[in-house]
């Protein structure tokens, strides 16, 4: 395999950094990041190696990204908080944003292998989950709520 200039290898991939690229064979026998989009279940996802070429691995990858898309939207929106001490509650606030920001960087993170399985199962994610917790579709009290309320325990995302 020839590289393109940049180290940049056919179909836009890079050679992935954990093997040196001297010779022919060694190039061979690694494994590629893709830099571009791309369709397929031999990708690696959050870990080296993961999920590999095993389709039933990819499909858990896939499920694993969904379920913590999911978890991002249900901590933005969720009201687990009930004390009334102001230090407990902003710890509580501090390890929920802890949590949540660093579920939404493992999201990114998957979305960085560009498989669009992943990142078609990442925006679903996000999609269940707002619809779930964010909106006002399953919510049984359309009542609005009072001003000094809250819609959530935690800021929203700033964009």
């Amino acid at each position: 395999m020839e590289m393109a200039e940049g180290g940049m290898m056919p179909g836009g991939m890079m050679p992935s950094p954990a093997m040196p690229a001297s010779n022919g064979t060694a190039m061979q026998n690694m494994m590629m990041m893709h830099m571009t989009f791309f369709w397929g279940k031999n990708a690696q996802i959050l870990f080296s190696g993961w999920p590999g070429s095993n389709t039933g691995m990819y499909v858990l990858a896939l499920i694993v990204v969904f379920v913590l898309a999911v978890l991002v939207d249900w901590l933005s929106h969720c009201q687990l908080i009930k004390s009334t001490n102001h230090v407990v509650v902003g710890l509580l606030q501090m390890l929920m944003h802890t949590v949540r920001m660093g579920l939404a960087y493992l999201v990114m993170l998957a979305l960085m292998s560009f498989n669009v399985g992943v990142f078609l199962v990442a925006i679903a994610g996000h999609a269940l989950g707002f619809l779930l917790f964010g909106s006002k579709v399953f919510r049984a009290d359309q009542i609005p709520m009072p001003i000094n309320q809250k819609p959530s325990d935690l800021p929203p995302m700033k964009c």
